[in-house]
């Protein structure tokens, strides 16, 4: 299969691009700039898709990242690297003369409204309550092309934990030094997946015929899964205590409010249609995903 990726040299990129040419797949990466295997979104936009059997969009600019103030001017890049990489890369499979089998697009669980009760699956309704949540609609909506014979996935992201990058580059030599510990309550939901298991899912929905619409891309422990229990279990793997909490205030200070909310509230996620369309995960538990990240 000739796959194209959108974002294919990011954390996610990476794994699923490894995945995908380990089961003898090609890949073309759509970045900034050209190269071999890689295509440059201006390339894109003015000469179309190559031919190809798969689209990926995989793009997105990371909101967590410390270093840029939460305003106007990088909330305009969080929704433009999502949404209109999203919209380039559906108006180029619409325009294709072969348009390709399958169109996937990896989005949030920032889907459904933060609950410490509630569970949702890809049923639950949600999307228009702040945000992030209205950016995942956005970014979804962008995705639908009406008419198309090319079968449509999304797959609604949690956090995703791996070695190198994402969530746990942020914290690890914190919780290494002995200083690590939940986040405010730490009694937030802390909705997981395993690197491997979102390429593997992506992977899934590319190689089944018939897979179309939401899948969560979510442990089948997750919704079991508190801040504070993520906390105490990479504490543990690391062989470190995890008694340092982060105060609510001072994720408020470094990252905003609004996307403070990301890391204080959380959702209750249950990958249903994931596990009915016969993905097996390969960590479906916190301890051993941990483990074998640290390891």
């Amino acid at each position: 299969m000739r796959v194209v990726v959108g974002g294919g040299t990011g954390f996610v990129g990476t794994a699923l691009t490894q995945l995908l040419r380990s089961r003898g797949h090609e890949v073309t990466h759509v970045s900034r700039r050209a190269g071999k295997d890689r295509i440059s979104w201006e390339q894109l936009s003015q000469s179309g898709l190559p031919q190809c059997d798969a689209v990926v969009n995989l793009a997105g600019e990371n909101v967590l990242n410390p270093f840029r103030r939460w305003g106007d001017a990088f909330c305009g890049e969080v929704i433009r690297s999502r949404v209109e990489t999203t919209k380039t890369l559906a108006k180029a499979i619409a325009d294709a003369e072969q348009p390709p089998h399958a169109w996937v697009v990896v989005t949030g669980v920032g889907y459904y409204r933060p609950s410490p009760t509630a569970e949702y699956t890809e049923d639950s309704p949600g999307g228009d309550f702040d945000f992030f949540s209205r950016l995942v609609s956005s970014w979804e909506a962008a995705a639908l092309i009406p008419g198309s014979p090319t079968r449509g996935v999304v797959v609604r992201s949690g956090v995703v934990l791996g070695q190198g990058g994402g969530a746990i580059s942020q914290m690890i030599w914190p919780f290494r030094l002995g200083l690590g510990g939940p986040v405010g309550s730490g009694l937030q939901p802390f909705p997981w997946i395993h690197i491997r298991d979102l390429a593997g899912i992506v992977c899934h929905a590319l190689e089944t015929e018939g897979l179309r619409g939401v899948f969560n891309g979510v442990s089948p422990s997750s919704p079991a899964t508190s801040n504070g229990t993520f906390a105490r279990e990479l504490a543990a793997a690391l062989g470190r205590p995890a008694l340092l909490p982060m105060p609510a205030w001072a994720v408020r200070a470094i990252f905003g409010a609004e996307r403070a909310v990301m890391l204080l509230e959380g959702q209750k996620v249950v990958p249903k249609h994931t596990l009915e369309s016969g993905y097996s995960f390969i960590f479906p538990d916190l301890p051993g995903a941990l483990k074998d990240i640290v390891s």
